[in-house]
């Protein structure tokens, strides 16, 4: 055999090889559903967003990322989680961007056997606990870091005023059950829809009630709605709002009433106020580099970090997985899964997870601060 044989010979062969390694490692298919568009947009674009700053492999692996909007709806999100099932065969879903789209794709990933990282905080019972984790702090968490600044401020009266839907429910019921045992009294609740354009009714019963401070359970750019028609109207008491909130596209709606804003938040929000040791100081400052270098200085989000964070841990999981099965079968999504509880002190810029199977939110503390707006910049509160 001639040496040009031989070398065409050796391409062949190598060739060859690389078709069946590839063949034996196929790509993980990654489907993810936001609200890019609709009353959510403030959300789901942050999180589209973040997602050219993530992994194109991991593992040595490819990844196929597939990212629709479903516009807030529960409805398109369905599909959208039934697209990624059956026709892109994913092996891990994410989304959405708010509450009731996310319990919606929590409902078809655990039907399909699928892990699942909700990107909006959201109720995982039971028939969801299996298959689902969420990447936001929970209520309960956030909701303690403004109770307690409450507490400290002598509060004795507490207004409420929230969306008429599940993200509105969890803060009422959380504001309920962790603030009665502290001895602080809900005086009024007031609830609106996510596409209303005006709150005045709700906001002048909150006056009549004189509360002495108000909670908005609220999301995106709506939750300045309330917080602007308070200011309004006089209201002079402290305002909270919730890490839902938690953005600059907040500040610049409300303006000059989102000033002295108690506004509770995940870490990556400041991580230039965090100490060395801090674990969500690198992921976030990486993160916030690299979202303002494209999209301007003081762009960055709370929701930017979250669907960064699914892939941030997906960094620990993938490789663990990879040990035992291949992308693309039941027994990878399984493998997914337990990593997700064998894997611990994962840190990403939003919390350090440590998942189990009763606790499938997996962050403490140290997944929350809390913020004020000072000069229309958010500093850390007092």
């Amino acid at each position: 055999m001639t040496r040009l044989s031989l070398a065409i010979a050796a391409v062949a062969a190598s060739l060859a090889v690389a078709g069946v390694a590839q063949a034996q490692t196929p790509e993980i298919t990654i489907g993810i559903t936001v609200s890019t568009t609709g009353p959510a947009a403030a959300l789901g674009i942050p999180e589209r967003n973040s997602l050219e700053f993530v992994p194109k492999e991991i593992g040595g692996v490819p990844l196929k990322v597939i990212v629709l909007d479903d516009g807030g709806d529960p409805t398109t999100a369905t599909t959208n989680a039934r697209r990624f099932v059956t026709e892109s065969k994913a092996d891990i879903i994410m989304g959405s961007s708010i509450t009731p789209p996310t319990i919606a794709v929590s409902t078809v990933a655990n039907e399909a056997g699928i892990p699942h990282f909700g990107l909006a905080p959201f109720p995982i019972t039971p028939e969801r606990a299996k298959w689902s984790v969420g990447m936001p702090q929970p209520v309960p968490i956030v909701g303690k870091v403004m109770y307690d600044h409450m507490k400290a401020k002598g509060v004795k009266t507490i207004g409420y005023i929230g969306y008429s839907d599940s993200y509105g429910d969890l803060w009422f019921n959380d504001l309920k059950t962790q603030t009665g045992p502290m001895g602080m009294t809900i005086t009024a609740e007031e609830r609106f829809a996510r596409p209303d354009t005006s709150v005045t009714g709700q906001v002048l019963k909150l006056l009549a009630a004189n509360p002495d401070v108000v909670l908005v359970g609220a999301s995106g750019t709506a939750a300045a709605l309330p917080q602007s028609e308070l200011r309004a109207r006089g209201y002079k008491g402290l305002i909270y709002q919730t890490h839902g909130a938690a953005s600059m596209d907040f500040i610049r709606i409300a303006g000059a009433s989102a000033e002295g804003v108690l506004m509770a938040s995940g870490p990556v929000m400041n991580p230039e106020g965090q100490p060395d040791s801090a674990l969500t100081k690198k992921p976030g400052l990486a993160l916030n580099a690299a979202y303002e270098a494209k999209y301007g200085a003081n762009s960055r989000s709370q929701f930017a970090g979250h669907s960064y964070d699914a892939f941030e841990l997906l960094k620990r999981l993938i490789p663990v997985a990879l040990k035992t099965a291949k992308p693309g079968t039941p027994e990878f999504r399984e493998a997914i899964r337990q990593a997700m509880l064998s894997e611990k002190e994962m840190a990403a810029s939003q919390g350090v997870y440590n998942f189990t199977e009763k606790d499938r939110y997996g962050v403490d503390d140290r997944a929350r601060i809390l913020l004020t707006v000072k000069d229309g910049k958010y500093i850390p509160a007092q």
